[in-house]
């Protein structure tokens, strides 16, 4: 088994995937104890300042509700993406945070872009994609998986209302398929 297609046991992979999402609550926490002022660090398009919020922006929310509503398919996600080795999950999600970011910072309409959704919708796009080109019978039936549960998050790309990153959506689903197609031939 090559580095890349290495993993961590079940156990380890749950622990992996509860520590990320206790660091995420901890945040969350602090977020909410402040009245929100860490969203001071979210991603503003096209202003030097916003330009840390490319990173930051992930794991900041703007309620208790959207908090929740990314953490349970972050969770979800982040644990059938460490299906494709632990290597491959780290790859995929500094892509997804940069390129997603720097994409949203570039083209975005000016707004406070916050939450973990750009990443999300990374891996969605990713799992749809990567089992199929990895030709594997788990990994394509996580991909047929994520398709028939998740399929709907596609029209999370429209723009629908003023206050949810509709672009962060579009570019995390757009770069999650990138990286199927790239880190699977």
């Amino acid at each position: 088994m090559t580095a890349q297609n290495q993993s961590l046991s079940f156990k380890k992979q749950l622990k992996l995937v509860i520590t990320l999402c206790l660091l995420l609550a901890l945040i969350e926490v602090i977020n909410t104890l402040s009245a929100r002022a860490l969203n001071h660090y979210g991603l503003i398009p096209r202003n030097i300042n916003g330009l840390m919020g490319i990173v930051s922006s992930v794991f900041l929310h703007g309620s208790l509700v959207h908090f929740l509503s990314n953490i349970v398919p972050f969770a979800l996600f982040s644990f059938l993406l460490l299906q494709h080795g632990t290597k491959r999950y780290i790859q995929v999600t500094l892509i997804c945070i940069v390129a997603t970011g720097l994409l949203v910072w570039l083209f975005g309409r000016n707004a406070n872009h916050i939450g973990a959704s750009g990443l999300i919708y990374g891996y969605f796009g990713y799992l749809l994609l990567a089992g199929f080109m990895a030709k594997k019978a788990k990994l394509m039936l996580i991909s047929l998986f994520v398709g028939i549960t998740y399929g709907t998050l596609v029209l999370g790309v429209l723009p629908t209302t003023s206050y949810i990153s509709w672009e962060s959506h579009l570019f995390g689903l757009v770069v999650g398929l990138i990286c199927a197609y790239k880190l699977n031939k």
